[in-house]
């Protein structure tokens, strides 16, 4: 039984919720990394990675690590290293070069001798190479460079795998599901606590809660990288399907609902419930979110509220923000509320006092994740 080791990368500031999902899962050897984790296991436990991670971007396997000097150094270590024990000359591939404190001028001549290197391998053993693919490639290829060291992973993910499931409608500005799967577990929502989207969109966070609640593992519906390897083993991957398969429940209605005031977005959220199989396991409602009541005496809310760059988003928000504040404090006492925005000045404009702010980022878009915990008359900010 062969262990290699894994590099599960996801968006910065979700790398500790990351690592209890994996222990979660079974897996061993975690070790925090920039913007990932590494865990050990075998292929199948890779592919069961993938299949189960909600937080993970991508699983990366780690084939090939030393230490360089040059450019040279690179491209021979590519074109000694057994490609193709791993895939075949027909499978088109990518490479894909990051690289930190790298002391090389030019981190695409790398790219492009690491390329060189692998198809002169295959050329020399089958007098022909494999095809370059930088859209839908059959197999990835991740350099990655530190101040003196190397690392040559094969992504066994194949597309991020944050794109899961079906999706109808995305709305303007759609989380992505990975980072909403890791916003649920920062704030520590478990299913059996209700949970309100004030602004559910295209209903994202309301969908991942949903398929946490009836077990649903996230990769079910679609394809991997590691499927077009040599490793892969159809009879083994079949088995771990089926097992997934039998784990998941059916929906049934669950304590979540979802807010918005827009009415595409309300009907955005139910197409993409319906496409999901969820269309009767969440409640949605078309109300303003300083006008909602709580469905229950206790719960969370876990949203992504509104956050302009324009003066007229600024002029609304300065207006939604205050009143949400007080919708927030007479209406929603003793539940616990978590916003995901980029306007850091968010908590102030509500004149509420936030216990907790997680750095993340939104893409590019750097955002505080803030817990506003709502307890009557105990975090009101004082006016000056």
């Amino acid at each position: 039984m062969t262990l290699f080791s894994f590099y599960a990368t996801c968006p910065k500031g979700l790398e500790a919720p990351l690592e209890e999902e994996l222990i979660s899962l079974g897996f061993k050897d975690t070790v925090i990394g920039d913007a990932g984790v590494w865990f050990t296991g075998t292929f199948t436990d890779g592919m069961k990675a993938n299949l189960y991670s909600r937080i993970a971007s991508r699983i990366l396997l780690l084939i090939k690590k030393s230490t360089y000097a040059n450019e040279r150094d690179l491209y021979e270590s590519a074109y000694s290293f057994a490609w193709s024990d791993w895939f075949d000359v027909n499978h088109t591939f990518m490479v894909t070069t990051n690289a930190k404190n790298c002391p090389l001028r030019s981190i695409d001549f790398v790219t492009l001798r690491v390329k060189d290197a692998i198809c002169d391998h295959f050329r020399e053993l089958h007098e022909h190479r494999p095809s370059i693919d930088t859209r839908d490639p059959d197999v990835r290829i991740y350099v990655y460079l530190t101040d003196r060291d190397y690392f040559y992973y094969i992504d066994l993910s194949g597309e991020a795998l944050f794109k899961r499931g079906p999706r109808v409608e995305s709305g303007d500005t759609p989380l992505k599901k990975n980072l909403v799967a890791g916003l649920l577990a920062l704030s520590g929502w478990q299913p059996e606590i209700p949970l309100v989207d004030m602004f559910c969109g295209s209903g994202t966070i309301l969908i991942e809660a949903a398929e946490i609640t009836l077990k649903r593992a996230p990769g079910l519906h679609r394809s991997f990288g590691f499927e077009k390897l040599k490793l892969f083993d159809a009879s083994a991957w079949q088995k771990i399907i089926k097992e997934a398969q039998s784990l998941a429940e059916k929906q049934r209605p669950l304590p979540i609902w979802g807010y918005d005031l827009k009415g595409d977005a309300i009907q955005s959220s139910l197409a993409n419930f319906k496409a999901a199989d969820l269309d009767e396991a969440i409640s949605l409602k078309q109300v303003n979110a300083i006008e909602s009541t709580p469905p229950t005496d206790k719960g969370m809310i876990v949203s992504n509220p509104p956050y302009g760059v324009r003066l007229s988003d600024l002029s609304f928000l300065q207006e939604l923000y205050p009143q949400l504040g007080e919708t927030l404090k007479k209406r929603y006492a003793n539940w616990d509320s978590w916003f995901l925005t980029a306007d850091l000045t968010f908590p102030k404009g509500l004149r509420l006092k936030p216990t907790r702010k997680v750095p993340l980022f939104n893409g590019a878009l750097e955002c505080r994740f803030f817990h506003i915990p709502l307890v009557s008359g105990s975090n009101r900010k004082k006016d000056a």
